[in-house]
């Protein structure tokens, strides 16, 4: 069967243009936001360099959806915000999945989920991590978090501190200034093997609340990005199966963090 020149050349056309757009989608850029201050998660090192669990595992998803990306740190309490001003594109920053979140991002599926505990100073009296054991007691949490909104609703006779960083409130439990301090068990189990968390011990897990915690951490972007949303699940779901999750998983953990 003869081909006419006229239509040789426009398939020829449609070729170059599909093997452009193609390139376009693999060499797609992307920045990501995170905070920088929630070892062993994400952390700005003093060189400047980003490094943690979130990183690392972003730093997986754009080389399988073979995009560049870029990291641009921003402080917890604006990080939303400047999601929806476009400042970056997606927040990976151990950021839970939660209804009212939702309202505002959208997110992908979980790629961990991990419940959260208390400290209390190695000296304290208090044995368990109950609402009547914490009462009368000041407890620490960052603000704009599952955990302070945990302790607001399940430590009640407690009283709150909130700060602005998880360093911040580390600090003032070092330095006996608050009684106990609420976050993520990782987060507090990684701390206190270093030598700032040698003044705490931690009184174990609390029962994760599904309203509050969430469904896990995930992948934030903007309301409507579909198409982003569904590039970083389907990254999500090829790194869980080729080996790449559970290579970063065991370099940071003794235990499975994706969770149930």
């Amino acid at each position: 069967m003869r081909i006419s020149k006229r239509l040789a050349m426009a398939a020829s056309a449609a070729v170059i243009a599909l093997m452009a757009s193609t390139a376009m989608a693999a060499g797609e850029k992307i920045v990501i936001g995170t905070e920088g201050a929630y070892p062993p998660f994400n952390n700005l090192e003093s060189d400047g360099s980003l490094t943690g669990f979130d990183i690392d595992i972003a730093k997986a998803l754009c080389e399988e959806m073979k995009a560049e990306c870029t990291f641009v740190t921003q402080d917890w309490d604006g990080i939303i915000p400047a999601l929806i001003s476009k400042k970056f594109d997606a927040i990976i920053a151990s950021m839970s999945i939660t209804a009212e979140r939702k309202e505002k991002v959208d997110f992908t599926n979980k790629y961990y989920n991990t419940p959260p505990a208390i400290v209390v100073p190695k000296d304290s009296p208090i044995t368990e991590a109950t609402e009547d054991a914490l009462a009368g007691k000041t407890l620490g949490a960052q603000s704009a978090t599952t955990h302070s909104n945990y302790a607001e609703a399940h430590m009640k006779k407690s009283e709150l501190k909130l700060y602005p960083t998880s360093e911040e409130y580390k600090l003032d439990i070092a330095n006996g200034r608050i009684d106990g301090v609420v976050d993520d068990i990782v987060v507090l189990s990684e701390w206190l093997k270093t030598a700032d968390g040698a003044c705490c011990k931690l009184l174990g897990a609390l029962p994760i609340d599904p309203v509050i915690n969430g469904e896990g951490a995930g992948i934030a972007v903007r309301k409507g990005d579909d198409a982003l949303r569904e590039k970083f699940n389907a990254a999500i779901d090829a790194i869980r199966k080729n080996g790449k999750y559970k290579e970063i998983n065991d370099k940071y953990f003794p235990f499975d963090v994706y969770g149930s």
